[in-house]
């Protein structure tokens, strides 16, 4: 297949996703629409959408969001197969017409998480455990559109389906140490210390990145349906 990764600058690539798509097979093409714009129409046949430092409401100084979300509802009618993570999430819940705004506090690190009933029985979300420590890394989040379903749970909304083809999540099963460090570290508000935030990853990043593989492979096996 051919997996389209929507990226919103230099570090928030697919990384362990980007592993899965190659090592499966997969052709992976990077689009940073910082730098581009939005893909025009192509022939691919899924669609990730990554995490970014913008934000929704943010269109005055970012306006290819306008592109983005005209991007999303068209691969949304189209019924391409897509996964939105974090900012990609919250990008999807807008374009459909849903509440997007600021969390409080910021949430950075590992959170109690859990399945809904409907996220148990999910092609995707169903390969996770009922119950679970979620990473986040979110300064904003998502209202559930109108139509869709919850399917994770935890400080926030943590993941949402579309019409069976568009999965939404508010946590990363991306990332990788280093570069979440980088992000933590040019954050300004953290609620907690760097130096207990990395000794969280130590502990649990190993965990979650297999739980993140689980999860891009499942969403590529719903692709392919």
């Amino acid at each position: 297949m051919r997996v389209l990764a929507l990226t919103h600058g230099p570090d928030v690539r697919p990384e362990v996703f980007g592993d899965v798509i190659e090592d499966d097979g997969h052709e992976l093409l990077e689009w940073d629409i910082l730098a581009r714009g939005a893909p025009t129409p192509s022939a691919v046949d899924a669609v990730i959408v990554l995490g970014g430092a913008q934000n929704v409401g943010e269109e005055l100084e970012h306006p290819w969001l306008h592109e983005e979300y005209a991007a999303l509802r068209r691969w949304v009618e189209d019924g391409t197969p897509l996964f939105g993570i974090c900012l990609g999430a919250q990008t999807l819940a807008h374009a459909l017409g849903a509440r997007v705004g600021p969390v409080g506090a910021t949430l950075a690190g590992f959170y109690a998480s859990e399945l809904t009933s409907a996220g148990e029985h999910d092609p995707v979300l169903g390969v996770l455990p009922q119950r679970f420590e979620a990473f986040n890394a979110n300064g904003y989040r998502f209202d559930v559109p109108d139509g869709a379903v919850t399917l994770a749970t935890g400080p926030t909304p943590q993941a949402y389906r579309v019409d069976g083809r568009a999965w939404g999540v508010q946590f990363h099963p991306e990332v990788r140490r280093e570069q979440v460090l980088r992000w933590f570290e040019a954050e300004k508000s953290l609620a907690r210390p760097l130096d207990e935030l990395a000794a969280e990853l130590d502990e649990k990043l190993e965990t979650w990145q297999e739980h993140g593989r689980r999860l891009c492979r499942a969403f590529l096996a719903a692709a392919r349906t």
